[in-house]
């Protein structure tokens, strides 16, 4: 797909690229240099922050270490009960 460097050095994404990344009005990329070519990246910390805080704990579970061990049991080398 070709894209044209507008006038003040913008670029369209075409519509295709932007469906298939999920990508919106806002949407933060990172841009990046290799050689002679630019490297666009979705900006994964972005949807961290939209699911930061909605998931909570099992009752009964003090730590995302102690729902960890609850759900494989205690690692190799590991303390505690497993």
């Amino acid at each position: 797909m070709d894209v044209i460097v507008g006038e003040r050095g913008q670029v369209t994404l075409p519509k295709p690229v932007r469906d298939a990344l999920g990508l919106a009005k806002g949407s933060v990329l990172k841009v990046e240099l290799d050689g002679g070519r630019i490297l666009l990246r979705k900006d994964a910390s972005e949807a961290l922050r939209k699911v930061r805080g909605k998931f909570r704990l099992v009752d009964g579970l003090e730590s995302t270490d102690a729902a960890m061990r609850a759900l494989r049991g205690r690692a190799p080398g590991g303390h505690g009960k497993g």
